[in-house]
Formats: structure tokens, C-alpha cells, sequence
């Protein structure tokens, strides 16, 4: 990534941190929770390529599970290399499938404009589908503070924090890697 491009990441996960997670655990100059102990912390790539128009809100939805994971740190992958994401726009209702994915494993989120078209935040449905990746089911009914409640909390809900309950869940997935994923396709349809 070019420097820039990389300061510009930086900052932005930065001010999303200062938005969306105002409570996040020991966070760094960068914005990211410091983790408990390298030993501990699972990197996983990410490749979005194929989701043009939805940069924004995957930089903005993966600065949130970093900056509210010690356990976990997503990454996106260079040109030609492997990722355990596979991130695509589609013209449907947003899905992913069910982590937690692994190193060397493999989840897909698609993030349906439908979602969109209906008034749903592109940001939200970003880390709510990648929520999924991490090890999380839907809580539908849900409170709009619940990132996983998804579409249930209605379109004026812009959250794309996950609240305590969710970050610990998604830490303790990743504190042993001996953790196996569910492997089922979750569509986020209301």
C-alpha cells in the first residue's frame, strides 16, 4: 500500500475509533486495541476487490472490529495473495457465512445493494457481514447498540460498533485456535 494511502487508513480507523468506539479497550496511536499478547493475535486478509463502491464502508467496518478486538486483526491482503475473506458487492440482500473463519480457512461476505436501496447504513451492513466471518449469528429482534441485531434495528440505526457482549465473544473465538468454524451461509434478509 502506498504511504499515503496507508496514513489515510490509519487516520480514518483512528476517527472511527473516536466515533464509533469511544469505549474500546487500551487503544493505540492507531486505533486499534492493543492486544493481549502477540502470541495471541490471529491476523486474517481480507480481499474486497470485487466490492467496488463499498470501499468506505469496509475500511470503516474493518477499523471497527479492530478497533474493538484484542484477539483477532483483519488486514487486507496484497494483489495476488490468499485471503480468508472474500468480500463481493451483489445486487441481493447481504449474507455472509458463519466463522470463526481461520488462517487458511475461508468465509464470503456479500454486501447486497438491496440492504442499500431499502435505507440500510453501508457501514453497519459492512461490520454486521463481517461480524458473521468472526464468529457471530444474527440477534434479530435487536436494539440498534447490538451490531448483530442487523436490519432489525431499522434503517436510521448507523451503529457499526460492536457492543461488549459481541467484542467478547469474538475474542474469546480467537483467544484458541483450536476453535472450528460453523460453516453456514447466514442471509441477513429482514
Amino acid at each position: 500500500m502506498p504511504h499515503s494511502k496507508w496514513l489515510t487508513a490509519v487516520g480514518a480507523a483512528a476517527a472511527l475509533t473516536v466515533i464509533l468506539a469511544p469505549t474500546a479497550q487500551a487503544a493505540s496511536a492507531s486505533g486499534a486495541a492493543a492486544p493481549t499478547s502477540a502470541s495471541t493475535v490471529t491476523t486474517l486478509y481480507y480481499d474486497a476487490t470485487r466490492a467496488g463502491g463499498w470501499e468506505d464502508a469496509i475500511t470503516a467496518g474493518v477499523a471497527s472490529w479492530n478497533a474493538n478486538t484484542k484477539n483477532v486483526r483483519l488486514v487486507a491482503a496484497r494483489p495476488g495473495t490468499r485471503a480468508e475473506i472474500q468480500i463481493v458487492a451483489t445486487s441481493g440482500w447481504p449474507q455472509a457465512s458463519l466463522g470463526p473463519v481461520r488462517p487458511g480457512g475461508q468465509g464470503r461476505v456479500e454486501l447486497g445493494s438491496q440492504a442499500v436501496a431499502e435505507g440500510h447504513d453501508k457501514t453497519r451492513i459492512a461490520a454486521h457481514e463481517i461480524g458473521h466471518n468472526l464468529g457471530l449469528p444474527d440477534t434479530k429482534p435487536g436494539p440498534c447498540s447490538q451490531l448483530m441485531s442487523g436490519s432489525s434495528a431499522g434503517t436510521t440505526c448507523k451503529n457499526a460498533a460492536p457492543n461488549a457482549t459481541e467484542r467478547s465473544r469474538v475474542d474469546t473465538a480467537y483467544a484458541s485456535r483450536a476453535a472450528t468454524a460453523d460453516d453456514r451461509l447466514l442471509v441477513d434478509a429482514s
